[in-house]
């Protein structure tokens, strides 16, 4: 892998030497053996439009034809590259410039990758707030580091995030969601990186494009997967597109002026909405810096399908994370799911669709048979309705639709989904407040929503500092929720990676999450096997995974007292003189008629007979 960067690099500066001339050339290299063969470049530079483009005599690559758009300096290349190509350098002519592009062999087994799915569990970063490493060059950005400023960078990397892959990997972590590390050269609020100013550029204050191929071959060699967080409704305001547009229709302009979205989702699936609601949820933008993409442009459409698969392909991605999903183009989100999913069959695509609503979301999910016949390829969701019933679960009174009863109810669900193992279950991110604030800062619950997280129907993806009850406001305030991680800093106190400095409390709840994801990473029951669940009772939710041959009964108990458990309610799976481990206990008896839970905990029993 670190051979194939090199050399791409070395390609790439041969690109950028002999074609001085132009100032971008996307995507910037290509793989031979793509199972669409077609390829379009854009190519960007001073008069270039009327150029017409020849292509030297190369063996199973032709070429179709070029376009302008309405911008006098954007040339758009249309190539056909058959399964016989080799790997070379393209010789194109343009405007008297040679222009030498990379077609580049692909690694063996690309197309075959595996995606992340129910056998993972997924570890979200905020990368500027993780760990500073050294790797970030802050020079020539508009926004320099400021750790003091709770919206502003504080200078973590991707440095920072390898030297720390062993902790993530030692927690039980076979995935990494890092929010977006793409260029955002904004002036203020660049850190978070949903403004992108450059796709194909890896934001210099984290690091370089070849230091995201090592940190993501580190990780494959520490058994984590990395995940992409792409953004394809909208940009930064300082992209360079925003200085020279393709086409006027590039970014969704209103003839009123700044029209912001009102976010009303449901106007895509409400039989009652106005057409005007409708267009002003996907072509209003999200706030001034942030335009808003227009993908029913047919190049614009083709260069974000192709911008995803050259992450996936050159840094052997192992999944995308969609951000604000619903708010692109319904049908470009159909032909860039399929189109993904047909170049990698395996991999896996998590949309974010922040509705509380299961009919909502299972709308986006692959299979999902649609009132109005829509049809989406992406495997996975967030699932925002579950983890609203987890909270509520834990935060309300038990009633007849209250409390646990939300969780029980939610989960029952399930049946609007055509893949509800494959829905990413959570137990915040970086747009929430942080659950221990949530739950009032109770231990017991916390472990009670971890372990759920852990043990449901689910992908589990835990946002990092979790194991060590990290704080921020119970109101959405997105600078201290993404506050910095413990010991990533040179000269803190506390450290998370090492322990240093950390409470008690805070020891025995990273050792417990520890001990229960690397559990969970050897229990084939819970990522493949099936659920039964019992209705809330006195304060305990039951629920029992299993195969033929194996079982795992979990009890939530969130009552401030111990209960005593009755095990002939649950004779379906369980039986007094059953074998039974605690996991995270670490203790083996025989079931009696009974079975006691401590106060404000759950129990996790793999049970044999």
């Amino acid at each position: 892998m670190k051979s194939l960067i090199t050399l791409t690099t070395a390609l790439l500066m041969s690109l950028n030497t002999m074609a001085a001339g132009l100032q971008h050339v996307e995507p910037p290299n290509w793989w031979v053996g793509m199972r669409d063969t077609s390829l379009q470049l854009m190519l960007h530079g001073s008069g270039i439009a009327g150029a017409q483009p020849t292509l030297a005599p190369y063996p199973g690559v032709r070429l179709k034809g070029s376009h302008r758009a309405t911008s006098a300096n954007y040339l758009f290349i249309d190539l056909d590259v058959s399964p016989d190509a080799k790997p070379g350098e393209l010789l194109l002519n343009v405007a008297g410039t040679t222009l030498r592009y990379p077609l580049l062999a692909r690694a063996p087994g690309s197309a075959q990758r595996q995606g992340f799915g129910p056998r993972d569990a997924i570890y979200l970063v905020v990368p500027d707030r993780f760990a500073q490493g050294g790797s970030g060059k802050p020079a020539d950005m508009k926004e320099g580091i400021h750790r003091d400023d709770p919206g502003g960078r504080h200078g973590g990397d991707l440095a920072g995030m390898r030297q720390h892959l062993g902790y993530i990997a030692g927690l039980g972590f076979t995935q990494v969601w890092p929010t977006p590390l793409v260029e955002n050269n904004s002036a203020r609020y660049s850190y978070h990186g949903y403004a992108a100013t450059d796709f194909y550029k890896i934001d210099p204050r984290f690091g370089t494009n070849d230091d995201f191929g090592a940190f993501a071959t580190e990780a494959r060699a520490q058994g984590v997967g990395v995940i992409q967080d792409i953004v394809l409704n909208h940009i930064g305001s300082g992209h360079w597109w925003m200085a020279d547009l393709p086409a006027p229709d590039w970014v969704n302009q209103w003839p009123a002026g700044y029209t912001e979205t009102h976010h009303a989702r449901m106007t895509l699936q409400d039989p009652y909405a106005s057409p005007s609601d409708r267009l002003r949820f996907t072509d209003g933008w999200f706030v001034p810096g942030m335009p808003d993409l227009n993908q029913r442009r047919p190049e614009l459409a083709t260069y974000l399908t192709q911008m995803t698969l050259w992450w996936v392909e050159r840094f052997g991605l192992s999944g995308i994370r969609t951000d604000t999903y619903s708010y692109s183009d319904r049908d470009f989100l159909t032909r860039w799911s399929a189109r993904v999913m047909q170049e990698y069959p395996r991999l896996n695509i998590v949309g974010e669709e922040w509705s509380p609503h299961p009919a909502v979301v299972s709308y986006w999910q692959r299979g999902k048979k649609n009132h109005d016949g829509y049809v989406s390829y992406a495997p996975s969701l967030m699932d925002f309705p579950l983890q609203g019933n987890l909270l509520a679960a834990l935060t309300e009174d038990d009633g007849a639709h209250t409390g646990l009863t939300k969780l029980y109810e939610g989960l029952a669900h399930d049946f609007v989904y055509p893949d509800p193992a494959n829905l990413v279950l959570f137990d915040g991110n970086h747009d929430t407040p942080r659950l221990f604030s949530l739950l009032k800062r109770d231990v017991g619950l916390t472990k009670i929503a971890l372990a759920y997280l852990a043990t449901t129907r689910r992908i589990p993806q835990l946002f990092y500092g979790s194991e060590i009850l990290l704080e921020s406001p119970v109101e959405r305030d997105d600078g201290r929720v993404r506050a910095d991680m413990p010991g990533g800093w040179p000269g803190d106190t506390v450290n998370a990676f090492t322990g240093a400095g950390l409470t008690a409390e805070q020891r025995e709840m990273q050792d417990w999450t520890r001990r229960l994801f690397n559990w969970r990473k050897g229990a084939t029951t819970i990522h493949d096997g099936a659920l039964m669940q019992y209705a809330p009772l006195d304060g305990c939710h039951v629920f029992f995974r299993y195969e033929a041959d194996r079982t795992v009964m979990v009890v939530l108990n969130k009552s401030a007292e111990p209960v005593n458990l009755a095990l002939s309610r649950f004779s379906e799976r369980v039986a007094a003189g059953d074998r039974a481990r605690d996991v995270l206990g670490d203790r083996e008896f025989s079931l009696g008629a009974t079975l006691t839970v401590a106060a404000r905990s759950p129990l996790i029993l793999e049970v044999s007979r």
